[in-house]
């Protein structure tokens, strides 16, 4: 099947070859396929994969400082998107917590204080604590620039006021990494990036939001919320950047988990196709069907090139914002292709509740909107390669 020798991709060192056959036995013996759909059992569910993934010690690429718990001195991108795949082909949940508690204390890794680092990382490397990253709202989402809710400084500290919705990890997380308008500068340079403990008072869980992949999601209210000046993340107007650099290390593990759930769908698909036989002859027998395996292997192989290219790149200090949007396009829209293939080619079987395929086709569907719509990725690299044809251009090219 495609992908069987990925690491053999040079994208990759022997420590990323001997972690990723490690996973895959753990992911095998641990890790079962689906999960209870009832709020109630996502929950439970949640909370036990963050405590499995950290005990196993996979939570510890999540986060960067050896000193910290973590794995390396800094997030190894490579790591963490191969984490991700391998887990996203066994259980859409468990690569949804190992996921967030990197998004969610990513910010503290990459702007957090000596003092913010030891209080909140260990804890994430570990499993004892689930982090969540608070930045949407009803009225911005892409759009950070018109955050509304609000944080005024007051003595010692800061009182914050106003909401948050579609907040993964909302009402079991144990903290926030929350921005709100502090007013430095208008838009986006007035925003300033907080730690939210979640009994802090004035901060409520206000809705439980379900959706078609069920994990925790939330509506926050936060209402006179105080919060001491060492919750602060970084420096006054700092959180548009602490938001876009955690979301540009973070964005390219997203492909890799679609380029995961395409994988899974591919291998159910070729189970199908050699197994079910039609007018005396197997499914695959079929050229058309052929012709749309072909299709599918191809399409995931170059998702997964572009989304480990990118990943290499950010590992090597590059700026990858282009890179990162290719990759996460390119994969989610191809592993939505992908698995729609996959349920065709399932019949009436494909479309039956919590069947892989099916979960899949629900699992795919909100990655194409979380972490920047597709939408958004083709504005980011029309205006990014706008931005090197002119640059090439002043240099003389």
């Amino acid at each position: 099947m495609t992908g069987g020798d990925q690491m053999a991709w040079p994208f990759f060192d022997q420590r990323h070859r001997e972690m990723a056959s490690a996973l895959a036995r753990w992911t095998r013996d641990h890790i079962r396929d689906g999960h209870d759909g009832e709020p109630a059992h996502v929950d439970q569910a949640c909370r036990r994969l963050v405590r499995q993934l950290g005990e196993a010690g996979w939570l510890a690429h999540a986060i960067g400082g050896r000193a910290y718990g973590g794995s390396s001195d800094a997030i190894d991108v490579r790591a963490v998107c191969l984490i991700r795949e391998s887990l996203a082909r066994r259980s859409g949940l468990a690569d949804f917590a190992f996921a967030m508690q990197g998004l969610g204390s990513g910010a503290i890794t990459l702007f957090g204080s000596e003092a913010q680092k030891r209080r909140y990382l260990p804890r994430v490397a570990a499993g004892s604590a689930i982090a969540a990253f608070a930045l949407s709202e009803p009225e911005a989402g892409s759009d950070v620039a018109a955050l509304e809710c609000r944080a005024r400084a007051d003595g010692d500290g800061y009182i914050l006021d106003g909401g948050k919705t579609w907040i993964s990890n909302g009402g079991i997380a144990d903290f926030y990494v929350l921005f709100a308008r502090t007013g430095e500068a208008p838009g986006a340079k007035g925003v300033t990036a907080f730690l939210i403990d979640a009994d802090s008072p004035g901060l409520a869980c206000a809705e439980r939001i379900e959706v078609m992949a069920p994990h925790p999601l939330a509506r926050l209210t936060l209402t006179e919320c105080r919060v001491a000046a060492g919750q602060r993340l970084g420096e006054p107007g700092q959180g548009f950047k602490i938001a876009m650099a955690t979301l540009d290390t973070f964005r390219i593990s997203v492909a890799a988990a679609a380029v995961g759930f395409a994988r899974r769908a591919l291998h159910a698909a070729l189970g199908r196709v050699t197994s079910r036989r039609m007018f005396g002859q197997t499914l695959g027998d079929f050229q058309l069907t052929q012709a749309r395996l072909a299709e599918m292997a191809t399409g995931i192989d170059a998702a997964a090139l572009l989304t480990y290219r990118a990943a290499w790149l950010r590992d090597l200090g590059r700026r990858v914002t282009v890179e990162a949007a290719m990759a996460k396009m390119a994969a989610t829209e191809t592993a939505q292709r992908v698995i729609d293939a996959a349920v065709q080619m399932h019949g009436g079987l494909g479309v039956v509740r919590d069947q892989p395929v099916e979960r899949l086709y629900r699992e795919i569907r909100p990655l194409r909107i979380y972490e920047g719509a597709t939408e958004v990725q083709q504005l980011i690299i029309g205006r990014g390669i706008i931005q090197a044809f002119h640059d090439d251009e002043a240099l003389g090219g």
